[in-house]
């Protein structure tokens, strides 16, 4: 598994860059918030994208629609991970990078798939390890066989 200094610049831009052609996809007519995301498996890149509903506790964020399209296709721990908020303007990133963030979901679910040192990239705001966006995070003593 890619360690956060084995991510190279160039595939850690092939990343984000999946994850921003997935923001394109989103379906957000509610926020107007296109959210992408790509996870590295192997040698493999899974995408999704936000899927917005009108009763929004049934909306889904992009890093869970990718992650359920990377364990459909057999895999059961992600090796990097890249989020785009493409509709945050470069001002509001700088004053704001929380707004780039996953939300915490998302970062439980992360957890599920991935070691706390697994790199998490977000664009515009930079890279980091699982275990600095989600310290502690809930893990189960004992896992459901894989």
């Amino acid at each position: 598994m890619p360690g956060l200094q084995s991510i190279t610049p160039e595939l850690a831009e092939k990343l984000l860059a999946k994850a921003r052609e997935a923001a394109s996809k989103a379906y957000c007519p509610y926020s107007n918030f296109h959210v992408g995301a790509a996870i590295l498996v192997n040698d493999e890149i899974f995408t999704g994208a936000n899927v917005e509903n009108a009763s929004y506790g049934l909306t889904i964020c992009a890093e869970r629609t990718a992650s359920f399209a990377a364990v459909l296709a057999g895999h059961k721990r992600f090796d990097a991970v890249a989020v785009s908020c493409v509709d945050v303007s470069d001002d509001q990133a700088k004053l704001h990078p929380e707004m780039l963030m996953p939300c915490g979901a998302c970062r439980q679910l992360l957890a599920e798939f991935t070691d706390p040192e697994t790199v998490i990239l977000v664009d515009r705001a930079g890279s980091y390890q699982l275990k600095d966006l989600l310290p502690n995070a809930f893990r189960l003593v004992s896992k459901p066989s894989e």
